[in-house]
């Protein structure tokens, strides 16, 4: 007999930790250093005796900064492992980029240009020219990236779980499969998926946070709640915050600069 599932109302954070669980990011550093400032300061103002930062996924890609933005995740765990990230689709899409250059893949059709500026690389995605100097350009691109991204970066990237659980919580970038156990969930669900996720409006057995599905602001369902509110394009990134059964929505606007 399945367990019954938690209702978010109900759902409880795990005792005598508070956690905040951070949206899609893509590039926008001065968001997410923001963020992270008013969270410490709240940390700092209410004695919080411990505490998770969970960033669910998609830290490159369309914004303005995405070597920034991981070379902030990096350090942020290096300085205290309660800081938590998650891989994104796009995150793996860097990391599959810099392995095959794929000229339709989803780092040149979805933002991956912007990424490579971030490192200081030109790629042209072969908008009017002829393919084969498009793809002469494009590989001429891909080593200069492949020179310009740091080991580090690699490394923090090929690093990211796919999801994590805390309390009645389950944490991931995109969604899970319905009708699926949570330990047994394909990663390729947990970054792409969408419809069956969504469209499912049965309980779950842990309450699902997730981002990857941009939405005007925090989606808070019965089964799951939705933290991707467009950061790079809207200037505004959310986070839900548990505190036992106590839950709120925090966001952090900056237009892009």
């Amino acid at each position: 007999m399945a367990e019954p599932g938690i209702h978010f109302l109900d759902a409880h954070g795990p005792d005598g930790v508070r956690l905040y669980a951070i949206g899609d990011v893509h590039g926008r550093l001065d968001l997410l250093a923001a963020m992270h400032g008013q969270i410490e300061a709240e940390i700092a103002r209410d004695l919080v005796a411990d505490w998770r930062i969970i960033h669910l996924g998609d830290y490159v890609d369309r914004g303005p900064d995405s070597k920034g933005v991981i070379d902030f995740l990096i350090e942020a765990r290096a300085r205290d492992p309660r800081n938590i990230m998650l891989a994104g689709n796009h995150d793996i899409g860097l990391l599959d980029f810099l392995k095959t250059p794929d000229p339709v893949g989803l780092f040149i059709r979805f933002g991956g240009i912007q990424t490579a500026q971030s490192y200081g690389v030109t790629i042209n995605n072969g908008s009017g020219v002829w393919f084969g100097k498009a793809e002469s350009a494009m590989r001429k691109g891909h080593q200069a990236l492949l020179e310009a991204v740091p080991r580090s970066h690699v490394d923090f990237l090929r690093s990211l779980p796919f999801s994590v659980t805390s309390g009645d919580f389950f944490f991931c970038h995109a969604g899970i499969r319905p009708g699926i156990a949570l330990e047994n969930q394909n990663p390729q669900d947990l970054v792409w998926i969408r419809d069956d996720f969504h469209d499912h409006t049965g309980l779950f057995a842990k309450v699902v946070v997730h981002g990857h599905t941009p939405v005007p602001e925090a989606e808070v369902m019965a089964n799951r709640v939705n933290v991707d509110t467009l950061a790079w394009q809207s200037g505004m990134l959310t986070a839900l915050v548990v505190d036992g059964v106590d839950k709120r929505i925090l966001e952090m606007s900056i237009k892009e600069p």
